[in-house]
């Protein structure tokens, strides 16, 4: 293995002066530093996977606020086959009748992963609520249960991170209009995401009344101002690595053997079937 198997060496990348007050106005800088981080996060990957870690990070917020844009960027680099993202779409008639957590539970990490809900258990409280898609008994039964339910995940030995991304009425209408003229974009946009708009202030309320209740010691609520798409990423890929202690164990450099073309011969070009090329 490479590097140190300690902590300071990532520690230490942290701690550089740029990370402390980053200006990321241009997209070189942005770019450089998303660069460093993304390094950060293999190590701190393999570092989950070398010790049988079990991580969940909760992507939770506004539409719009940008989650998939920040769980892109945090998974770009990584091993699809031991980091996860699951985005669940509405329950099935068969999901309704179950135990409100089991469609969730379904996805929790085994030894050596890490998965990320872009958005979780907690559209209860938000979506569910505020457009009446659950009973009022359900919605209090999520609020009693949901503590205990993430700490009996800490329990277990899971490390649940919980994030919710901030952002205000006016950016998210920017970025509405925004996806509105994009054609590549308009899929995002759905007519819940607008009446959703329209109950602003009810979200707010349910958000706050969430946080009240499930802002626990075992698994807090991180916040990150999502003003800035980009300081966004940055922030929450920074905290993320601060949220457990790592060392790099980077795998060393492999060496190219030699081919051995011997006993090959290609078949003629001709008789194979090959797509256009449109692009030289």
């Amino acid at each position: 293995m490479g590097g140190n198997n300690g902590h300071a060496g990532t520690q230490d990348a942290l701690r550089t002066p740029e990370a402390k007050s980053l200006r990321v106005g241009k997209d070189c800088q942005y770019d450089h530093e998303l660069r460093r981080l993304q390094i950060e996060l293999v190590k701190f990957h393999e570092w989950i996977r070398h010790r049988g870690l079990k991580v969940v990070v909760l992507f939770e917020g506004r539409d719009a606020a940008g989650k998939g844009g920040a769980i892109k960027r945090i998974t770009q680099e990584l091993n699809p086959r031991i980091c996860r993202v699951v985005a669940l779409g509405a329950p099935t008639e068969r999901e309704k009748t179950q135990w409100y957590f089991q469609r969730y539970a379904a996805h929790l990490p085994a030894a050596g992963e890490m998965v990320l809900f872009d958005r979780s258990w907690y559209n209860r409280a938000g979506v569910e609520r505020v457009m009446g898609f659950c009973t009022e008994s359900e919605y209090q039964e999520f609020m009693h249960s949901c503590p205990e339910f993430e700490r009996m995940l800490v329990r277990s030995g899971i490390i649940l991170i919980k994030y919710w991304f901030s952002v205000s009425d006016e950016e998210q209408e920017r970025r509405f209009q925004d996806r509105m003229r994009d054609p590549t974009k308009r899929w995002k946009l759905s007519p819940i995401d607008l009446e959703s708009r329209r109950r602003w202030a009810e979200y707010s309320r349910a958000k706050d009344e969430m946080f009240a209740v499930t802002d626990i010691k075992q698994a807090p609520w991180y916040v990150v101002n999502a003003e800035n798409k980009k300081c966004a990423r940055l922030n929450v890929i920074r905290h993320l690595l601060s949220t457990i202690p790592y060392g790099d164990l980077t795998p060393e450099k492999l060496k190219l053997p030699a081919l051995d073309k011997t006993k090959y011969v290609r078949p003629p070009f001709h008789e194979q079937s090959f797509i256009p090329e449109i692009y030289k």
